[in-house]
């Protein structure tokens, strides 16, 4: 079991407003250094799904964690779906939204020159952001990032059945009292601690408290409304599209048994798109290596950061 390293989060620098909404985030480190990294968690997870990493990473560059909008202590709005018109208070959850939060932060707080960790759907949201950043962006590390394979644009890829009944699917997941039910299932302890056990095939820190901090968030009034902007897009960014357009190096972290994001795409991307540098794979861990099998993520992460 590895063993955690206190957080040192300062009380006093965890919440920005941003958009008329409240997000929260967390420091670790020298906050007056010339550079910083930046860590984005992935669906359904918060800041403290770093808990192995950030303290780590901050012993050598400060280190910065934020909740993406809709999850962990960030506001919680309600969500309007593309084809819903707008309406007060409402926003459309899309990698969009969520890039511009990650741009905005690195100006408005970090305020110098950054590296984006980001894993799962925070690798799009990174890799979208450091299109918007432009040069403050030094690189990016994608650590088991989403493929998004449901996205209309991935259609080849799916079954003859699927291809079938997906416009069904389409439109039963944009009602909220379904997608409300689905999440209100998901988001028990029992069921949390099931999911864990897919996404890291080790067994490895699936303790009391990763099942805590995932479930506390989805106790709050609005935690259902982001699940369903999320299982709505059908249509957003794909991770090689993005990588297309940048000139920023990008280095691949990936769990060798991730079930749902194969190491074979990850391969992919590391011989056919000109921006990724370099891949490393972490043997037996799933989804979330960095949490799963912190020690060698950790090593990877500060191995490409001293090459840069």
């Amino acid at each position: 079991m590895y063993r955690r390293n206190e957080l040192r989060v300062s009380p006093n620098n965890n919440f920005w407003s941003w958009n008329e909404h409240t997000i929260g985030w967390s420091l670790m480190g020298d906050a007056n250094a010339e550079e910083a990294v930046l860590m984005i968690h992935g669906f359904g997870a918060n800041t403290n799904h770093w808990r192995f990493n950030q303290p780590v990473l901050a012993e050598h560059v400060p280190t910065y964690a934020v909740d993406l909008l809709g999850f962990g202590r960030s506001d919680q709005p309600r969500a309007r779906l593309k084809e819903e018109p707008p309406s007060a208070n409402a926003v459309h959850y899309c990698f969009d939204l969520w890039g511009q939060q990650v741009a905005d932060f690195c100006r408005e707080v970090i305020n110098r020159p950054v590296r984006l960790v980001g894993n799962s759907i925070g690798g799009v949201v990174a890799l979208r952001a450091a299109q918007l950043l432009g040069e403050q962006c030094h690189c990016v590390v994608l650590i088991n990032c989403a493929q998004r394979l449901m996205d209309d644009k991935q259609l080849a890829t799916q079954s003859a059945w699927m291809t079938w009944i997906r416009p069904l699917l389409k439109t039963m997941v944009r009602q909220r009292w379904l997608s409300t039910a689905l999440f209100r299932n998901a988001a028990r302890p029992v069921v949390i601690r099931s999911i864990l056990k897919q996404a890291y095939p080790s067994g490895a820190n699936i303790d009391n408290a990763l099942v805590d901090l995932l479930y506390q968030p989805t106790q709050r009034d609005g935690s259902a409304e982001a699940f369903r902007g999320f299982i709505n897009l059908f249509d957003d960014h794909l991770a090689p599209d993005l990588m297309h357009n940048l000139s920023v190096p990008v280095h691949l972290i990936w769990g060798e048994k991730d079930p749902w994001e194969p190491l074979t795409e990850a391969h992919r991307w590391f011989n056919l798109i000109a921006c990724v540098r370099s891949i490393h794979t972490v043997p037996g861990a799933g989804h979330c290596p960095h949490d799963e099998d912190p020690e060698t993520t950790n090593a990877y992460i500060l191995r490409i950061l001293a090459t840069i």
